[in-house]
């Protein structure tokens, strides 16, 4: 290719640049007007920025242009800084910075939030529950090692609603002062980041001690101070304290995905690709929790997730509670009766939410 060539083709993607740019200025004019008819509604629409992100993922996938995930970020990013315009959203999440939780935040939220990290689940819940926030991001389950109980627990009694679901491709790293391993002595992680990544760790840093903390971000931290020590733990988390990377993606798992939950105070509306989740008790007998489903399949719902968790206010009737995830959403017809027969049978019966199912 020669020069002119070369000019001529930057000179198209500058005047592109400059109709993208008249573009996004018409969209945010619109996005301002849809807030004035809203009257104070909310910005935050699951149900709404799901099906816009839906429709560019399937566009994407027919006119071999840009990758689906690279227009998905884009948009994502688009929807954030227009959703701004509207309305200052504040979301809590596990802190502290540099985490996966809030990495899943920026994946929902986009950049255009103010994200408060938590030092705990509990005060993600309580921020939300008491307004400091309007939403709240937690980890419910990781595909390597199941449910994070607590979040399960706060569940049960928080009048939070989940409204949306983000599944995180979870990419562990080693990060450290060092240019190289050797040397390295100790290593810091979240106790099932260790756990995510034993195999590599057997193989590569045998002698190493794993030493667990609360969290990745403090991992990093630790290691940004100590000689001979280094972290397991995310991208974002090398960057903010100064890190190199000198082993990505090493988990066990290739496919290790943790999903989060947001917790708000909304039901979205339906989608038409919507989750429904619940949780419930049975009756302590034989055949009681077969007995308590049988709705489910009869009303002709598919059911996709059963987790029984301990209660945590034991009966002489109950002492287990059912978390149950079905395909659809509460206002679909055969959902509805599944739900409506459910509560007849349940001495205890909770809907937590529905919501879009995560777009990827």
């Amino acid at each position: 290719m020669n020069e002119k060539d070369l000019i001529r083709l930057r000179l198209q993607i500058d005047a592109l640049d400059a109709q993208l740019l008249a573009l996004l200025n018409r969209r945010a004019a619109l996005v301002r007007k849809v807030g004035a008819l809203k009257g104070g509604a909310p910005a935050y629409r699951p149900e709404r920025e799901s099906q816009i992100l839906r429709r560019i993922a399937a566009a994407t996938e027919t006119d071999g242009g840009m990758p689906a995930e690279g227009a998905l970020t884009v948009f994502r990013e688009i929807i954030s800084a227009c959703r701004a315009l509207e309305q200052d959203i504040r979301v809590a999440y596990l802190g502290p910075q540099g985490t996966f939780s809030e990495q899943a935040v920026r994946r929902q939220f986009g950049q255009s939030v103010h994200a408060l990290p938590a030092p705990s689940i509990d005060e993600v819940f309580r921020s939300a529950e008491s307004a400091d926030c309007q939403f709240a991001v937690v980890p419910a389950e990781n595909s390597t090692d199941g449910v994070v109980g607590r979040t399960l627990d706060l569940l049960l009694t928080t009048p939070l609603k989940i409204c949306g679901e983000i599944e995180l491709r979870v990419k562990q790293n080693l990060l450290s002062r060092k240019r190289g391993m050797q040397g390295i002595r100790k290593i810091y992680s979240h106790a099932q980041s260790l756990a995510q990544c034993n195999g590599w760790l057997r193989e590569q840093l045998p002698n190493a001690e794993r030493i667990p903390v609360g969290s990745n971000a403090e991992a990093a931290r630790r290691a940004a101070k100590e000689k001979g020590a280094a972290a397991i733990a995310g991208e974002a988390a090398a960057a903010l304290y100064g890190l190199k990377v000198l082993g990505r993606g090493i988990e066990d798992d290739p496919n290790n995905t943790t999903r989060f939950l947001v917790l708000g105070q909304m039901d979205p509306a339906a989608t038409g690709k919507d989750r429904t989740s619940l949780v419930m008790s049975a009756e302590n007998r034989p055949g009681a929790v077969h007995a308590l489903l049988s709705p489910i399949a009869a009303n002709g719902v598919s059911m996709s997730r059963i987790e029984s968790r301990p209660a945590r206010a034991r009966s002489a009737r109950w002492e287990y509670v059912f978390f149950i995830d079905v395909e659809g959403h509460q206002s679909d017809a055969r959902v509805a009766a599944a739900i409506g027969e459910l509560q007849q049978r349940a001495p205890f019966f909770k809907v937590l939410g529905s919501y879009p199912v995560a777009t990827n």
